[in-house]
């Protein structure tokens, strides 16, 4: 008894410990963040920093205006978002409850082979692909847009999705749906209002995961988008938060490489209230 206290003891110790840390890595980046970020912040002008619309870091004088940035990575975020998780989600479903062993044995490794396909393939495909496909299919000068980088970003976020969404609908008991069956309910109205509310929250956090992924890639959008530091246009070579960084970072100095770090900070916020609205949401939702 007292060796099996021990080894609890001792195991309790060693996650405390990785909490800690992790928590101290948060912290770290965080800090990091604001101390290298703030000075160019204050010395730009936090109005003209996130609200000015021309954004020119190599001209006399420089202008760093990065609204086309944030909202570009809005909309873009946001189109994957409403292209993405439906798709992810049905498929989920349709895995965990629908379909055969046969068929999950052969569209589960497959949804595991698309997780791992690093990003600057997903940005090859795209701009060998999509990028003539949407310039011959919309009559543009240049298929490189915000339209592209969208559909690349949808794609993107649907292993995680689905991946995450299929372990929590497995998670629900069998005895819900069996009480719902019982009840007169078919097996539509039993996924769609029994088996899925049971398991909202799951999903709800492989939607953060997807966003996550959204918000924060880089290599697979600068091939697709075009990089251009315009307002968001649909068919419209655009810059994201993201490859605003990536794009100058490597030649930049003084104060450029400052707002850069300034932009990083920014993106660091969006994500943090994208998750609060989101948590906001769900606790709302409960007490409801």
């Amino acid at each position: 008894m007292r060796n099996s206290s021990t080894s609890e003891y001792i195991i309790r110790l060693i996650f405390l410990f990785l909490g800690i840390l992790n928590i101290g890595f948060v912290l770290l980046i965080s800090i990091y963040l604001i101390i290298k970020g703030l000075p160019a912040i204050f010395e730009i002008g936090l109005y003209d920093f996130l609200f000015g619309s021309t954004w020119k870091s190599t001209a006399t004088p420089p202008q760093f205006g990065i609204l086309p940035f944030i909202l570009t990575s809005i909309y873009g975020t946001a189109g994957a978002i409403v292209l993405g998780v439906p798709i992810g989600f049905f498929t989920a479903l349709y895995l965990a409850k629908i379909a055969s062993k046969r068929v999950q044995n052969f569209i589960i490794p497959l949804v595991d082979l698309l997780a791992s396909i690093p990003s600057v393939v997903y940005g090859l495909i795209g701009m060998l692909c999509f990028v003539p496909l949407t310039k011959e299919v919309f009559n543009l000068s240049d298929g490189a847009s915000l339209f592209v980088a969208i559909i690349v970003l949808a794609i993107m976020i649907l292993p995680s999705i689905i991946k995450v969404s299929v372990e929590f609908i497995k998670a629900v008991p069998k005895e819900y749906e069996e009480g719902s069956l019982a009840l007169g309910a078919n097996k539509v109205e039993t996924y769609m209002y029994v088996v899925i509310p049971a398991c909202k929250k799951g999903i709800a956090a492989a939607v953060v995961l997807g966003v996550g992924r959204a918000v924060g890639e880089s290599v697979a959008i600068i091939m697709v988008a075009g990089n251009a530091p315009n307002l968001p246009s649909l068919f419209e070579s655009v810059r994201f938060l993201t490859t605003a960084i990536v794009s100058e970072m490597a030649y930049s100095s003084g104060l450029q490489k400052d707002a850069l770090f300034s932009i990083g900070l920014v993106l660091f916020v969006f994500i943090l209230l994208i998750n609060a609205t989101l948590n906001l949401l769900l606790k709302r939702d409960k007490n409801a």
